[in-house]
């Protein structure tokens, strides 16, 4: 236990120094300038709009807030999770795994391991449900069923995609499971850890909220595109950030949550429902749980982590954003919810949709500056700085069981995640194109095996 508070009081100072130095040799170390008389110098509207356009940055702040709370009062080096009561006493879990059948050979080895992993924790409450658009032929018993969704099924309301295989399940004639029963909802590649099934235990156990979440990395096994993997670092720090501050905290997905990782009371998913049109089918996650906060439900942040990959093309990559992006969009933009309950996944949406804009800005200050205030300067050079840490956390949190003992090679994984930052900016940037530009309404599934997949 030392170590880990050990471990993450040196995060914390390193990170607050990281902050420190960035502002002051942004803000306070270059020499006054002078003066400006903007009006003056480029007219009043040209003014309004510079003054805008710098201000744009503002969107990102409430998102960073949360990653600083998340990462400072929350330690996530514990490396091992204590079972809190006997895993015999637990309630019913159901793990469902969703899939389009195009994968059957990953589908059939996660499965084994997941379910190995299960029974090795001592949980003996429990089964695996697979639910595919295409026949995968599992070896049905006691722990698997698999649930093949029919191609003529439609759902009330229209759901496309995963949303409409979900919605499947929990229609009556198709659903087992009781209102008190629990699902954790896993996607084809998702392996669980010891770790997350102590955690969901815990969870399920304590019963206090009726959804969760907790931590997926993305660098376990061979890792097929080093780019994306540490790209995606960042993703490892906005589980540790911003996810658990505000499940922790406000025991609200009020910027959104993932897709996989997923534990829900089966009777509140149930009120729920994945059934909200095309319009929740695109990020069926996020609309699901902001339909959830305004429906008054309670979240908390799940201990232990699970293991995914990161896209294995450069392609996939930036598909994959990009219908998160229009999925987000489509929520903030619904009229089944109310304003104050997507007012902070909005600055998340814009703040990704204006990033263009954002960058350009910092293109012409050079060209145009303005008065200069110290504070704004303060705040507009911690957004990059945090961001930037990000990224280190995140490989430290994702490789620090590789490479525990060779800290050359992890200060080389930490330089290679910064190196990457360039790369993932032109992804955000492209996928706000594609959105604009590109196909709408697609629900695009990025290449999980790297051997070909089946005919259907």
């Amino acid at each position: 236990a030392m170590h880990c508070e050990s471990k993450h009081l040196l995060h914390c100072a390193a990170m607050y120094t990281w902050i420190g130095i960035v502002i002051y040799f942004s803000v306070f170390f270059r020499a006054a300038e002078i003066d400006v008389l903007p009006i003056e110098q480029y007219g009043l509207v040209f003014t309004i709009i510079l003054y805008y356009w710098k201000c744009l940055q503002f969107l990102v702040l409430p998102q960073c807030i949360f990653q600083l709370i998340g990462l400072t009062f929350f330690n996530s080096f514990r490396e091992k999770v204590h079972l809190k009561a006997a895993p015999l006493l637990a309630p019913f879990i159901c793990f469902r795994v969703v899939t389009r059948g195009l994968y059957p050979r990953l589908v059939k080895d996660n499965l084994k391991v997941n379910l190995d992993v299960c029974k090795r924790a001592g949980l003996a409450n429990f089964t695996f449900e697979v639910v595919t658009d295409n026949r995968i032929d599992l070896a049905a018993g006691r722990l698997v069923r698999e649930v093949v969704v029919p191609s003529a099924y439609k759902s009330k309301s229209g759901a496309l995609f995963k949303a409409r295989a979900l919605q499947y399940c929990i229609e009556d004639d198709v659903n087992r499971l009781h209102d008190s029963d629990w699902v954790v909802h896993l996607d084809e590649e998702t392996l669980l850890t010891s770790n997350s099934v102590a955690g969901i235990l815990n969870f399920v156990e304590q019963g206090m909220h009726d959804f969760g979440q907790g931590l997926i990395t993305y660098a376990n096994g061979e890792i097929v595109n080093w780019l994306n993997t540490l790209s995606d670092t960042y993703r490892v720090a906005d589980d540790c950030g911003k996810l658990r501050g505000q499940l922790s905290v406000f025991h609200r997905p009020l910027f959104g949550w993932k897709g996989s990782y997923v534990v829900t009371r089966h009777g509140a998913e149930r009120t729920i429902t994945w059934d909200h049109g095309p319009e929740g089918s695109i990020a069926e996650d996020a609309y699901f749980g902001i339909m959830a906060i305004q429906a008054g439900y309670s979240f908390d942040y799940i201990e232990g982590e699970m293991l995914e990959k990161s896209p294995f093309t450069t392609c996939d990559f930036l598909q994959q954003r990009k219908r998160w992006l229009e999925g987000l969009m489509l929520t903030v933009h619904s009229k089944k919810i109310r304003l104050l309950y997507k007012l902070p996944l909005a600055f998340v949406v814009y703040s990704w949709v204006f990033t263009p804009l954002i960058l350009a800005q910092f293109l012409i200050t050079p060209f145009f500056p303005l008065p200069r205030n110290a504070l704004l300067e303060s705040i507009f050079a911690f957004l990059p700085a945090i961001n930037i840490y990000m990224h280190v956390f995140g490989v430290v949190h994702s490789f620090t069981q590789k490479y525990r003992n060779n800290v050359c090679l992890m200060l080389l994984h930490c330089l290679g995640a910064c190196l990457t930052i360039p790369y993932t900016i032109v992804i955000q940037v492209s996928s706000v194109f594609l959105l604009f530009f590109g196909p709408k309404k697609e629900f695009f599934i990025v290449k999980k095996e790297s051997t070909p997949l089946i005919d259907v």
